[in-house]
Order: C-alpha cells, then sequence, then structure tokens
C-alpha cells in the first residue's frame, strides 16, 4: 500500500528544500530526491555569493525580500552566519561603458545601489589598464555559506514534519483514486494531493509525466575552475565581474574562483566541465588582469534552468489541477530561496503574501506559469 502525502516536493534542491521549510508545520510533506544526496547537481555546484543585481531586475525583487532573512535568521534556523562580506565590482574594458549605464538604469528606482568608482581603487592593481577606468560598486554583494543554507532548510523541513526520500528517482506519475497522484520511484510508490514540481533541469520531464505542457525550461552549462595565481590575491579581494558578463572571478583560498561566464545549452544529467571551457575562462582572466595562473586545481560545471522569460516560474499549472510549478531559478535559486519559498508556500496553502514580500513588491502573477499561455487563466482549484 501507498504511503500517503498532502504534498509531494519532486526535487530536493534549494528550491524544494526552501519550500518544504516555507510550508505550515504538520503538513504531510514529501520530498522526493533522485540521487543519493539532495543539492547534488546545482545547489552542490554554486559559486557562492549574493548580489542583487544578479539575475536582472525581474529577479531583484525576491533577492532583496530574501536578505534580512539571510542577515537574521529565523530562531532556530543556524548558529552560523550566513552572509560574509565581500563587495562586487562591476568593470568593463574602455570604450564599453554603456553595459555600466544599464546596470544602473535597471536598478533605478529599486533598493539595490550601485556607485561609480576607479576600478583601480578597489581591484588591489590587479586590473590591466583598459579594464581599470569606471567602475560600479556593489558594496551589498557578499559571500554565502551555500551548503549551510541547505543543511537549515531540510534540517528545518524535518522538524515541521517534511519527509526526504533520497535514491527515488521518479520513473511515472499517474492519477490516484479520488483525485491525487500516485508516484512511482525506485525507493518505492507514494500518494499525495499536490505535487510540486521542483526538479531543476528535470522540470519539463515532470511535467511531461504528469501530464502537463512543458514550458521549455531550459539546462544552461555553466563553468567554474579554482586556480592559484600570481601574484597571490588579497582574501578581501571583491567579487569581480565583467559587466558584460564575459567572466567573473573571486578570492579562494589562496588562489581564485573563475568562470566564463557561459551559458551552454545542456541536457538534464550530471554536469561536467569542458577543457575548452575552463581554458576560456583561464584566458579572459591574463587578458583582463596581472594575475597569471600557474596551476589548476579543479573545475566543475552546473547546470542553471531558465524559463524562456529568464523569470522564475511559480503557481499552479493552468490546466492540470493539483500541479504546481517551482522550476525556472536560473544561477539565482540560492540567493532568492527565502523569499522564493515563501512565495511558493502562500500559493500553496491559498494566503495572504507575507509582509516582508509585500514590502519589495513581489507581484505573484509576474511569475505565474498562466504568463506563458496564449489566454492567460486563473489557477484551477484544488
Amino acid at each position: 500500500m501507498s504511503e500517503i502525502f498532502d504534498i509531494a516536493i519532486v526535487g530536493a534542491g534549494m528550491a524544494g528544500a526552501s519550500l518544504a521549510w516555507s510550508l505550515r508545520a504538520g503538513t504531510r510533506v514529501l520530498l522526493i530526491e533522485g540521487e543519493s544526496a539532495p543539492g547534488y547537481h546545482t545547489t552542490g555546484r554554486s559559486a557562492a555569493f549574493y548580489s542583487e543585481t544578479y539575475g536582472g531586475p525581474l529577479v531583484q525583487p525576491l533577492s532583496s525580500a530574501s536578505k534580512g532573512f539571510f542577515e537574521t535568521p529565523p530562531a532556530g534556523f543556524t548558529d552560523l552566519p550566513l552572509l560574509s562580506p565581500r563587495g562586487g565590482l562591476h568593470i568593463v574594458r574602455a570604450g564599453a561603458e554603456a553595459a555600466l549605464d544599464a546596470i544602473e538604469a535597471d536598478f533605478a528606482g529599486t533598493s539595490v545601489r550601485v556607485d561609480r568608482v576607479r576600478a583601480t581603487d578597489y581591484a588591489a592593481g590587479l586590473l590591466r589598464g583598459e579594464w581599470a577606468g569606471t567602475a560600479l560598486w556593489e558594496s551589498e554583494c557578499k559571500d554565502m555559506d551555500v551548503g549551510e543554507i541547505h543543511r537549515a532548510f531540510l534540517a528545518g523541513a524535518r522538524v515541521r514534519g517534511a519527509r526526504l526520500q533520497t535514491d527515488a528517482r521518479l520513473e511515472a506519475i499517474e492519477r490516484a483514486p479520488g483525485g491525487g497522484w500516485r508516484l512511482r520511484t525506485r525507493a518505492g510508490t507514494f500518494e499525495a494531493g499536490v505535487i510540486v514540481n521542483a526538479a531543476g533541469a528535470w522540470a519539463d520531464n515532470v511535467a511531461a509525466m504528469a501530464g502537463a505542457t512543458m514550458l521549455e525550461i531550459a539546462p544552461l552549462r555553466r563553468t567554474i575552475a579554482q586556480v592559484a595565481v600570481v601574484p597571490i590575491p588579497p582574501r578581501d579581494l571583491p567579487l569581480v565581474m565583467d559587466a558584460q558578463g564575459s567572466f567573473y572571478f573571486r578570492p579562494e583560498g589562496g588562489g581564485l574562483w573563475v568562470s566564463p561566464h557561459d551559458e551552454i545549452p545542456d541536457v538534464a544529467g550530471d554536469a561536467q566541465p569542458d577543457e575548452l571551457d575552463v581554458a576560456i575562462a583561464i584566458d579572459r582572466l591574463e587578458h583582463a588582469t596581472v594575475m597569471h595562473v600557474t596551476r589548476l586545481e579543479r573545475a566543475w560545471a552546473g547546470l542553471r534552468c531558465f524559463a524562456p522569460d529568464r523569470a522564475p516560474v511559480y503557481g499552479w499549472d493552468a490546466a492540470v489541477p493539483g500541479f504546481f510549478w517551482c522550476a525556472g531559478q536560473g544561477g539565482f535559486g540560492i540567493q532568492t530561496a527565502p523569499a522564493a519559498g515563501a512565495l511558493a508556500a502562500s500559493l500553496i496553502e491559498d494566503r495572504a503574501l507575507p509582509e516582508p514580500l509585500a514590502m519589495f513588491g513581489i507581484d505573484r502573477l509576474r511569475y505565474d506559469p498562466s504568463r506563458f499561455a496564449l489566454e492567460p487563466q486563473s489557477p484551477l482549484a484544488r
């Protein structure tokens, strides 16, 4: 006989974990994870920084609304600091200052602050001359303890009654007697009144299993390399980002994490770094700075998954009752997790938007899956 739950969340990465934590205590929640440990594919491969400009103006309200949670976590969530000072420096090659203008325009009128500065004053003399001119300084950019954030969401969800089932690769979804769902997994068969699709790169696969229209959630590969360099950068070097999106780097240990800021179409699976992408990252670093890479220590890749308009998707499917979307978080799903989890929980439980989210002007319809329909429809009754 199948175990019965109120809500089955497919995917126990940051999106699924934060939602499970945000649901009312006592709700029978099942977190279904296909791997032996949650967060393997995306959450565990993050560049681990918080930046309110990351993801653009559609994402910024969710990021800004999450900052207070990270700075002062709820009682019992964790005893460890989740953010630590870093600062972010948006730089450009000489002649490309329009990219800085675009960032300022995107966030005009929001709570995000970026200041015009001289790049050389913030980058410890490491930038080459053509990159050392005007820049934007983002003082609220922080390092994040991603592992602790994810662990705390999962632990808190368990305290509230949620169950995590690992090694439970989803094999089939069908309607159960009474109108709920039956989910067949490698770990057994489960029933639930609601399915939440928090499956990341597998989101469209899960939708197809449930008979929902796929939203064309696109998995894009992002590569990061950890390298040793000379001269050794100071530990307080900011996160340095090309405002035109061709690379970013930040200190880690005595070296750097560097990424070519790639978005290479891929398929759902265990993403692996390509040697060419690693070489491109190193080449861009060495052309923009005086640092020389002496050793590649390791490299990895993760999948960042976007809806066609690059905004996340939170809401009830317009045509399939009891199917809820929590997908398309791109590379910003960690820094938006507290607000996104609260938003999704309020929609599932049919309650008012929490006040901290309303303060930042978060509009539920902006993220609703019905925006992709030719004729937008209200979510069907559960």
